[in-house]
């Protein structure tokens, strides 16, 4: 299921009823995070999804708890998501082992825009555990990169021992084709590598602005800060996408939890263009 840029696909029966999945995989990011790889159960393909989008995702008996896609468009047979352990949900979730089970809804919400992006420099801008919603696009632009212009990634974690995807990062910054910084806010005896605040990477790297497609997922006093500083190098509020993942919880509007102004960020996001919500980013408690 692909959705545009801007829109949320419709409701359909199988994102309304869970369907079985069996844990196929358990990675241990870093000490509160985790990635699961699931396939389904009765086998078959795996649920569509465009970047950006989450699932629903049952840990019995606490609940569900909303979780962005991490893995790539294109495998049909698993569904990649990770997560970080802070609540009942996401606890028992991290308990489980291979072969475990668990019940998935979804997809839902608006997706990255990756298609808009196409012709131009893709830049995306992570912090913590925020590197999970994007890593889909970067998988994307990879795998379609004649598509694209350059391929910029800045990505700031607290610590050395937080940064997640390790090896993949890694593998990541040997390539030619992209750019990958990596920050952290402290350091360690083990860290060699640039200390601060994520925005501070965007002086190290050239920018055409009128030319920049940003997408930006992180805590939200992150995103403020690179909106501006995005905005201080001269790129157009109308070419800046946000994330905001926050207090999502029922998946289709109608608990309520998730709204901020007008919006309810599961439906009408979590991805927006950021005009969108200019009017209520800023305003404190909404």
């Amino acid at each position: 299921m692909i959705a545009l840029a801007g829109t949320a696909p419709d409701a359909t029966d199988s994102a309304l009823v869970p369907s079985p999945y069996v844990v196929k995989r358990f990675v241990c990011e870093t000490d509160d995070t985790f990635t699961l790889t699931l396939a389904p159960s009765a086998g078959g393909d795996a649920l569509r999804f465009a970047p950006g989008q989450f699932n629903m995702l049952y840990g019995f008996p606490a609940g569900d708890v909303p979780i962005s896609v991490s893995g790539p468009t294109w495998r049909k047979d698993v569904l990649i998501h990770t997560i970080r352990a802070v609540g009942p949900v996401t606890k028992t979730l991290a308990q489980l082992q291979r072969g475990d089970s668990v019940l998935v809804r979804g997809p839902f919400g608006v997706p990255w825009p990756i298609a808009n992006a196409e012709g131009q420099d893709v830049l995306l801008v992570a912090g913590g555990i925020g590197l999970a919603p994007l890593r889909p696009v970067l998988y994307h632009v990879l795998k379609h990169r004649r598509r694209y212009r350059s391929l910029t990634v800045l990505y700031g974690a607290r610590t050395p021992s937080d940064i997640l995807f390790r090896q993949e990062i890694a593998k990541w910054q040997a390539r030619s084709d992209l750019r990958f910084e990596v920050t952290v806010d402290r350091s360690d005896a083990s860290w060699h590598g640039h200390v601060g605040v994520v925005t501070q990477l965007l002086d190290r790297i050239e920018l055409s602005p009128l030319q920049t497609c940003a997408m930006v997922c992180g805590p939200e006093v992150m995103m403020h800060f690179t909106r501006l500083a995005l905005s201080k190098r001269g790129v157009p509020s109308s070419q800046m996408y946000l994330s905001m993942e926050r207090n999502m919880k029922c998946g289709v509007g109608s608990c309520g939890h998730c709204q901020l102004g007008p919006f309810f960020i599961c439906k009408d996001g979590p991805v927006f263009e950021y005009p969108r919500i200019a009017s209520v980013f800023s305003v404190k408690e909404l």
